[in-house]
């Protein structure tokens, strides 16, 4: 089974109701934005998508109605973010069962792992499942960097096919290229690099900000692919200061606050996590606020899609 890893996939997040269950219809009007701005994929159970907090019922729920919605126009792929490589493996079972087509894989969580105990974990889950694989690359956040000699070791596995690359160093494309031509496919992972990540070679993004502005995202890479970098450019500029509220250790309450704002979600998060209050939510308002001020008029990017 083959994943096409390329134009925008969003890391989606999970609604939930003022009593803290599943709010599957304010998700099912996120999805539906999404699908009709163009995106390539939807990814559940990422940090956006507050999956540390979710039960395995809740998780089988959203691939399942998920796997509904998208009718088979994207792929749905879910995230794996596991202590114990057995749990990994169980995971990606349950996933390919409720009809997940791909899995964006993290190293193992908590212990650091040196790197071939974590070559192997990435082999033993790839081993046992038949789904496409996306290796999240992020030692910033998870400290575990999976370096050009991992890749070489997982190259053999032919179900791991990409990588989210967000080591924030966007070199780190080019020497993916150097050293394995399109014998995996990039994603940028850092909304902040998108653009930049793209002109660099990658093939697509997956994005957060996205969530809430669904159409500026896609058309951003549709544009940058079509080499018609300077209208992106010109969305990216005025876009920035909305992505940076995607490096944050909150990112989860900004971007759902943005999305309050463009009319597809609702600000509850699941605790430990608060919604934003005092200053700091006054200062997420006010850069959401100007953001919609001057949101561009956006050229027809759709009919790009095909060269993405």
């Amino acid at each position: 089974m083959s994943i096409e890893w390329k134009g925008v996939m969003p890391a989606v997040t999970t609604k939930f109701t003022d009593d803290d269950k599943l709010d599957m219809e304010n998700f099912e009007v996120n999805i539906h934005a999404q699908l009709e701005a163009g995106v390539s994929g939807i990814i559940l159970g990422g940090t956006l998508g507050e999956a540390s907090t979710l039960s395995d019922d809740e998780k089988k729920t959203l691939v399942v109605r998920t796997v509904e919605l998208v009718q088979d126009k994207v792929p749905v792929i879910i995230n794996i973010a596991e202590q114990s490589t057995r749990g990994a493996i169980e995971a990606a079972r349950k996933a390919e069962a409720y009809g997940a087509k791909g899995l964006m894989l993290l190293p193992p969580m908590r212990y650091k792992a040196d790197d071939r105990e974590t070559v192997t974990y990435f082999k033993e889950v790839a081993n046992n499942t038949t789904l496409p694989i996306m290796i999240y690359n992020n030692p910033v956040d998870y400290s575990i960097e999976v370096t050009l000699d991992m890749f070489a070791e997982l190259a053999e596995c032919k179900n791991i096919q990409a990588v989210k690359e967000s080591t924030r160093d966007i070199t780190n494309v080019l020497r993916m290229r150097n050293r394995f031509g399109d014998r995996f496919q990039i994603l940028c992972g850092v909304d902040t690099l998108a653009l930049e990540s793209i002109l660099m070679g990658a093939d697509g993004w997956v994005a957060g900000l996205v969530c809430a502005f669904p159409a500026e995202t896609v058309a951003i890479c549709n544009l940058a692919k079509s080499n018609r970098v300077e209208e992106a450019i010109e969305i990216y500029r005025w876009f920035l200061p909305l992505l940076e509220l995607d490096i944050s250790t909150k990112l989860v309450q900004n971007i759902k606050l943005a999305e309050v704002a463009t009319g597809i979600g609702t600000e509850n998060v699941r605790g430990p996590r608060l919604p934003l209050a005092g200053e700091e939510r006054k200062r997420v308002l006010q850069i959401i606020e100007d953001g919609l001020r001057n949101r561009p008029v956006l050229p027809e990017y759709k009919s790009l899609s095909a060269v993405v």
